[in-house]
């Protein structure tokens, strides 16, 4: 994976891949035609970047007894709410209005991403990141994902890491 220099952000950067470029990440971008037609914007991205859907991490928000809170899950999978709520202390999860999602983060849905936020919120990457080298999440807009180290990610976005997505 190459980093991308300052020029090249500036040029087309999101805030995620900013926010990379500024934090010295070697990271790699995957451009693909978003079709609006997909059921699925997650299975969407694994599928046109050839990337197993285990890798391919979907940002969600939840509202986590009252605080908008950010899940990072696999896209072959789903998020656990009660074990989301467990990760940040609260007791109820429940998903948060995409509305209000889309006006804290500055990503429109389907284009969420964990890191560059508008308002920066409580991350939880789910633990079976930890299993790969890399994994890939929205670079902050439909049909833009970022390929970087889990690690990287959790580090970046201050997330806590922890079995919040099920099979």
């Amino acid at each position: 994976m190459a980093k991308k220099s300052k020029k090249q952000q500036q040029s087309g950067g999101t805030p995620a891949t900013v926010a990379l470029a500024a934090a010295g990440v070697t990271y790699a971008v995957h451009a693909y035609e978003h079709d609006p037609a997909h059921p699925s914007y997650g299975e969407e991205a694994a599928e046109a970047t050839g990337v197993s859907p285990e890798r391919v991490f979907k940002t969600l928000v939840a509202d986590v007894d009252g605080a908008l809170t950010v899940a990072v899950v696999p896209v072959a999978g789903q998020l656990d709410l009660k074990a989301l709520a467990a990760a940040v202390g609260g007791k109820r999860a429940a998903m948060a209005d995409p509305a209000l999602a889309e006006r804290t983060t500055g990503y429109v849905r389907g284009g969420i991403s964990p890191l560059g936020q508008r308002k920066r919120l409580p991350t939880v990457l789910d633990a079976s990141a930890s299993g790969h080298a890399t994994i890939c999440v929205s670079a902050g807009r439909r049909g833009l994902e970022v390929e970087l180290a889990p690690e990287d990610l959790a580090k970046l976005a201050d997330a806590v890491v922890a079995p919040i997505g099920r099979a």
